[in-house]
């Protein structure tokens, strides 16, 4: 057997009106899309992957950014120096 509640909710202008519009593309309800954002924030916070900070520019390339193939392999270098 399954049990709804009725409850009233102060939602703001515009995160109402955003979400009614996803409803309306998703075919579905207010009422179903503020169940399922809920449900993601109860699981809680997702482990955060820490991000490195980003290169400063110090005048001198290091890498032809043109080329993608050039990019990955120094992208694959400094994470494997990361993992030693």
């Amino acid at each position: 057997m399954v049990f709804h509640m009725k409850t009233t909710l102060v939602i703001d202008d515009g995160i109402f009106r955003a979400i009614k519009e996803k409803a309306a593309r998703d075919g579905t309800t207010i009422s179903a899309q503020v169940e399922a954002a809920l449900r993601l924030l109860l699981r809680g916070p997702a482990k955060a992957r820490e991000l490195k900070p980003l290169p400063t520019f110090s005048g001198e390339l290091l890498v032809n950014i043109d080329d993608r193939e050039e990019l990955y392999r120094v992208m694959e270098e400094e994470d494997d120096e990361e993992r030693r």
